[in-house]
């Protein structure tokens, strides 16, 4: 799949979010990279889909809204196509990572979002 083409499932995934869900989100910025780069101290194997980085909605205080800087997600590309064997697959996989990445900026964490079938 092209740069181009997996762009366009990213924005095809972000209408999936509600219209009310959509406008809740509150300065986040969304990203495509080609490829996680581990942290010092991380495994240097670890792979991900996407990342979010930021504070929740649910943490956040009055003292975050002074010129604090826009949450970040990264979609992963690389990453999702080395899973994917069809172009169906990665518009699915790009569909819940960008879900799953979304949840954790409404302060949803990993194991209800595996609960809820977006892990």
């Amino acid at each position: 799949m092209s740069p181009e083409d997996f762009e366009e499932a990213v924005s095809d995934a972000l209408q999936l979010i509600p219209p009310k869900a959509a406008s809740a989100m509150d300065n986040v910025a969304i990203f495509i990279e080609d490829d996680y780069t581990p942290q010092p101290g991380e495994d240097p194997d670890t792979v991900l889909l996407g990342l979010y980085e930021g504070v929740p909605l649910t943490e956040r205080d009055s003292w975050w809204e002074a010129g604090s800087l826009p949450d970040r997600i990264t979609i992963f590309r690389q990453p999702i196509l080395n899973i994917c064997s069809t172009r169906q697959e990665v518009i699915d996989e790009v569909a819940i990572t960008v879900v799953h990445e979304i949840a954790h900026h409404f302060g949803i964490g990993d194991d209800r979002l595996h609960e809820l079938g977006w892990g």
